[in-house]
């Protein structure tokens, strides 16, 4: 004998338990926004500390003495047993280092150890995950009705994409950091041309800029801020630029960098030069505003004709269907 409901019943459902499970949730995502707002984090004091080891580990660099800078070095266990591990099994090269690195910096991830990271998890995660889908195709009787091809290219897809795994990670985060540079780097430019004018060195320029765009664009702010320390530390100045170069992969910022390197070389006017970069990029901006207003229309057709549509049909013939309908139940 089955209970019947004692509330009211839409669609053979409860709506007292209906309710009841919906203040549940509500209940629960407001303690876990008060949660959320009361624990918030700083988010510039992460950066601000990056900053500082750079600044720590250039006066290292030039002050400390070989010895003692080895000393200065801290390691980290984990790390020296996955890079023992690599080089155990002749899967790690400098080469492969490198590049990962040179990804990290473009991600925003000041660590140089993440890169042994980076490689390991090319080895382990087709060895966890894939070996996973493996079992799940060949062992189990999940995909019996599948055709031996389309079992295979699961299998195929999922070695690969586990491999790329790490790759695609570091790629969206290094186009996500270099979309959020390009927002700003033209107002950016503005601000060094009024430093420039106004008397100011290149690095206490960018050092201004970045205190002053900060906020706005952090990502920015911290390059600029780590460029300025650069500037100041390293023996060569044209290395800090093409360090800038290297940590963001964007072709204005080496169109930026370029600029800042004759001027150091040649003695040309730097203000001149930064505005006519500015004024260009501007119009970067601007074109890929109308770019994205005139490729709106197109993106908003299959939404009409799905949602808008049908309901503007509804509300318009609505009533006049069900006048018709009750006109030709009256003439019955």
């Amino acid at each position: 004998m089955t209970n019947a409901p004692t509330g009211p019943v839409i669609l053979g459902v409860d709506v007292y338990t209906v309710a009841t499970l919906l203040a549940g949730v509500a209940a629960f995502m407001v303690l876990l926004a008060i949660y959320a707002a009361t624990t918030a984090r700083d988010p510039m004091t992460k950066r601000v500390k990056a900053l500082n080891d750079r600044r720590e580990q250039l006066k290292a660099g030039i002050t400390a003495s070989t010895k003692r800078r080895a000393k200065l070095v801290t390691k980290n266990e984990t790390t020296d047993r996955i890079k023992a591990l690599l080089s155990g099994m002749k899967v790690l090269q400098d080469s492969q280092v490198k590049a990962a690195q040179i990804k990290l910096m473009q991600a925003g991830i000041r660590s140089k150890e993440y890169a042994v990271a980076v490689i390991f998890g090319r080895l382990v995660i087709p060895l966890t995950w894939g070996v996973f889908v493996l079992y799940l195709v060949y062992g189990t009787e999940m995909f019996a009705d599948w055709t031996p091809f389309k079992a295979y290219g699961l299998v195929a897809v999922n070695f690969i994409l586990s491999y790329k795994a790490p790759d695609l990670y570091l790629n969206n985060k290094i186009t996500k950091r270099s979309k959020e540079i390009q927002k700003g780097l033209p107002d950016a430019l503005d601000l060094l041309v009024i430093c420039a004018e106004a008397g100011l060195t290149v690095d206490a320029a960018f050092n201004r800029v970045a205190r002053e765009l900060g906020k706005a664009y952090p990502e920015l702010g911290d390059e600029f801020t780590l460029t300025a320390i650069e500037l100041g530390f390293l023996s060569e100045r044209r290395q800090a630029f093409e360090n800038l170069a290297m940590r963001v992969k964007l072709d204005a910022v080496k169109g930026v960098v370029t600029t800042m390197i004759q001027t150091e070389k040649y003695g040309t006017p730097l203000a001149s030069a930064l505005r006519v970069l500015s004024a260009e990029f501007r119009n970067e901006r601007m074109m890929r505003a109308e770019e994205k207003a005139a490729r709106l229309p197109a993106i908003m057709t299959i939404p009409l004709i799905l949602f808008i549509l049908p309901t503007l049909f509804v509300v318009i013939l609505g009533p006049a269907a069900c006048s018709i309908s009750d006109a030709f139940k009256n003439g019955v």
